[in-house]
């Protein structure tokens, strides 16, 4: 204590005046001579008085160069912060979306140098598909200054699957598996990706950016989830905890056994579709074999078939599309109008071969063989498996998460929720409809609603999962369905069908909305109210085979009670269909059900 007080009196004790005194201090400090300014300019009193201020505007002098070596030091980092701000968006877009051409590339985010990841951030989205990124925005509408981390496996930015079975396959662009910009059926152009590359924040921005935003890592998967200690670990070791997650994981295309047992060089011709880098592998095919096998008769195997079928005709691609169902969408529609469908699938190209179930599949010289089980036989150069989705929910062991036996997928409360600080959106979460009882869904419509919902909820909304999603496929711009509720052809059906107009198409439809992605318009919203006419008219009869369907509706009903809805060729016309199943009601006569949809109006 002494020596401190000794110390600070020294200190505190006027220096010795006089010119010696200063000039040894500035050589002291190793000024150069051609800055150690005389007295007479430093000082404005007499000589040897009070005041001398030479030390005074030397540390002045100091002080100022300090502060603009610290200046340049500060606009140096800010400018290695910008650079790499900018490479980092480079990397993310690989020059997506250019404003020379409008052309959207892969938007693949491949990093060269290692990402500093945060250590913590307020919300974690596992998962970079539409349900993340709905909910992201939807966290940000809430919380304009929260800061969300989407965690993708997937090298690209968060974009809409529906396109990579439908329009892009219709594009004339030479480039579009570069590009990734389709014409809608109304003529518009886009690319898949949600938002450009410049909508998102480099990830070790995220902690200290200005009004929070989104930023996306992708190429990593979280491995291992820690629920009571709010972590989780990815795939290279990096450790991130969190307030609140979000689990959208989605779901991985489903094999068949006999392609799985048929070993590496079957392997190597195979097509499970899902993501992009799928569209862009078939696509490459599709111009360099000369037959294309599709296994699967549903959604995505009857799109890609149509699609395919279209080069059919304009290249002498063979196309063949076979399943175990007796005709197109054999699980979803009626039998009369599978039947329909199939006949419209081969008038576009497509060899159909219903009632086939795959036996086994071999290598035969240069080709593929397909044994069936009923002794036919397929060649063919490539095989397509679009036989259904398995959902990713490998979080469940290391998280003690409950996956439902059934449906499969992690089992949510009405709030989306699996814990208190844990959601699940998409594909992955198995919920309770309260009018349907338990359900997973796995369409677009149902990841943009429950993605959105989730992240709500993630910050403090509360609120109950009461939609009912909707779906719709296209074969082609001119024919093409949306629906509702549970729409399986195991159930009684009644349809109700008019005569088509030019209308009555799925191009028509998207020119009304001004989208090409039906459901981006669609929201919550049902009919305020439903008046249905009492009327003595007899239920409507099952069609005679061969009609034309132009547009109609579908009923599905259980115990009388309409439970799905099929609008064929009937668009924008959801939110009634919506109402009639929540109401729950009995129906006496389908046919004036049938008028609320307008299907009578040229």
């Amino acid at each position: 204590m002494f020596r401190c007080r000794a110390g600070l009196a020294r200190a505190l004790r006027p220096p010795p005046r006089g010119r010696a005194h200063a000039g040894t201090l500035l050589q002291r400090w190793n000024v150069p001579p051609d800055l150690q300014l005389s007295r007479q300019v430093a000082s404005t009193g007499v000589p040897g008085q009070k005041g001398s201020n030479s030390v005074f505007v030397l540390i002045m002098g100091l002080s100022t160069l300090g502060a603009g070596a610290y200046a340049y030091k500060t606009i140096q980092e800010s400018k290695e912060r910008y650079a790499s701000r900018l490479a980092m968006t480079a990397r993310q877009s690989q020059g997506q979306e250019s404003s020379a051409s409008g052309a959207a590339p892969q938007g693949t985010a491949a990093p060269v140098t290692p990402i500093k990841v945060p250590s913590h951030v307020p919300f974690l989205l596992i998962g970079g598909g539409t349900a993340a990124f709905a909910a992201a925005r939807s966290i940000r509408a809430r919380d304009p200054g929260a800061r969300v981390l989407i965690v993708s496996e997937d090298p690209a930015l968060p974009y809409m699957r529906p396109p990579l079975s439908k329009e892009l396959w219709f594009s004339d662009d030479p480039n579009v598996t570069e590009t990734l910009r389709f014409k809608q059926w109304n003529g518009k152009e886009r690319s898949i990706y949600f938002q450009p590359p410049s909508f998102y924040v480099p990830v070790e921005d995220l902690p200290c950016v200005e009004n929070g935003g989104v930023a996306v890592l992708p190429g990593k998967k979280v491995v291992h989830m820690d629920v009571r200690g709010n972590t989780v670990k990815l795939n290279d070791g990096t450790q991130i905890s969190y307030d609140k997650c979000l689990i959208a994981t989605g779901g991985s295309p489903r094999n068949l056994p006999a392609i799985e047992r048929a070993g590496k060089e079957v392997q190597k011709r195979l097509t499970l579709f899902r993501k992009i880098e799928d569209f862009q592998r078939l696509e490459k095919i599709s111009r360099e074999v000369k037959s294309i096998t599709i296994i699967g008769g549903g959604f995505l195997g009857s799109e890609l078939a149509c699609a395919l079928g279209r080069r059919a005709r304009t290249r002498g691609l063979e196309v063949i599309q076979l399943f175990p169902e007796n005709g197109n969408m054999g699980k979803v529609l009626p039998e009369y109008l599978s039947n329909w469908t199939t006949e419209k699938v081969r008038r576009e190209g497509v060899n159909v071969l219903p009632n086939a179930v795959v036996k086994s599949v071999s290598v035969c010289g240069n080709r593929l063989l397909i044994q069936l089980k009923d002794g036919r036989k397929v060649e063919t150069d490539h095989i397509v498996a679009a036989v259904g989705l398995e959902p990713n929910v490998e979080l469940a062991k290391s998280a003690g998460l409950e996956v439902d036996s059934d449906f499969g997928g992690f089992r949510v409360n009405a709030e989306l929720q699996a814990r208190s600080n844990i959601w699940v959106a998409g594909d992955a979460a198995c919920f309770y409809d309260i009018k349907l009882g338990r359900r997973r869904v796995e369409h677009h419509d149902h990841a943009v609603v429950s993605g959105r919902l989730a992240g709500e909820n993630m910050t403090g909304a509360a609120k109950p999962y009461w939609h009912q999603s909707m779906f719709w496929s296209d074969l082609g711009p001119n024919v093409g369905y949306e629906a509702i509720g549970l729409v399986d052809s195991s159930l009684p059906t009644v349809g109700v069908f008019a005569k088509a107009t030019a209308k009555d198409t799925p191009k028509c439809a998207t020119e009304l909305s001004g989208t090409g992605i039906r459901s981006e318009s669609e929201t919550e919203a049902e009919a305020s109210e439903v008046q249905i006419s009492q009327s003595s008219s007899p239920m409507p009869q099952v069609p005679k085979q061969g009609e034309d369907y132009g547009k109609g509706v579908i009923f599905y009903l259980r115990d009388k009670v309409v439970v799905g809805i099929v609008l064929w060729n009937i668009f924008n016309r959801m939110p009634i269909a919506r109402k009639i199943i929540k109401d729950g009601e009995e129906h006496e006569d389908l046919n004036e059900v049938a008028k609320l949809f307008n299907i009578h109006e040229d």
